[in-house]
């Protein structure tokens, strides 16, 4: 009798917490549940820790949940206001957008700063169908942590299949080295060697793999470089 006591009262707390929490996210806003900035993340925490404790312990008084939820909603609302209404509150509270890649170079010292990894961005820029950084000519890193991408304008008007021509090169680009690894293999699959690399590599006036902080290389043999260290680069400032 007091395990059915007890399904029962576990029943009818998650039978009433559901409405009040579709409720609170209903009340907070579609952006709430569609996007995941920073602090909106952290409120979803929030809820899952308060509803979960209230299931697993029932000697959690129920209305201390419901409560909880409904401030927690206020608490997001209220935020949600401030940012609206004052720039300084928002930027204080989420991330500003940051420029990752900028005409086909990845930025080092922004990568430092956000702790994304060149395996991260790849990543990204695949799922976007984009196989070669080199065809993108601005890659921002939103504060939701979604990468958005500009391409070089020729990727964006009519294309060569569009036109049924065909192509003289192959877009494809394999990782050759990454934050100054060689990856031999790749070459290898190329019918390659280092010293045709390092060749390459003294065109460019680089002449340790160390310096180079990401090369890519198609099927066609072109070789593109960012180098660890980097110039001052004219990056348009992006705000939210």
């Amino acid at each position: 009798m007091k395990l059915l006591e007890e399904m029962l009262i576990l029943l009818g707390r998650v039978v009433t917490i559901l409405p009040l929490m579709l409720f609170a996210a209903l009340f907070m806003g579609r952006r709430s549940i569609g996007e995941l900035p920073v602090f909106d993340f952290l409120i979803l925490l929030a809820f899952g820790a308060v509803v979960g404790a209230d299931i697993a312990d029932p000697n959690i008084p129920h209305i201390h949940t419901g409560v909880a939820i409904i401030l927690i909603a206020l608490l997001q609302k209220m935020v949600a206001y401030l940012k609206i209404k004052s720039r300084k509150v928002g930027s204080l509270l989420t991330f500003e957008p940051i420029t990752v890649i900028h005409e086909g170079q990845l930025i080092v010292e922004n990568l430092r700063k956000t702790q994304y990894s060149i395996d991260n961005i790849l990543l990204m820029l695949r799922e976007k169908d984009i196989f070669n950084v080199r065809d993108v000519r601005v890659g921002i890193l939103e504060a939701n942590g979604n990468l958005t991408v500009m391409k070089n304008a020729e990727k964006n008007t009519v294309t060569l299949e569009d036109m049924n021509i065909s192509r003289t090169s192959d877009d494809l680009a394999l990782p050759l080295i990454i934050d100054g690894k060689l990856y031999r293999k790749v070459l290898v699959q190329l019918n390659l060697d280092e010293k045709w690399l390092m060749d390459r590599l003294a065109e460019e006036s680089v002449y340790n793999l160390k310096d180079v902080f990401f090369a890519s290389i198609t099927e066609g043999r072109s070789l593109h470089i960012t180098l660890r260290k980097q110039t001052a680069l004219n990056i348009p400032p992006i705000y939210h």
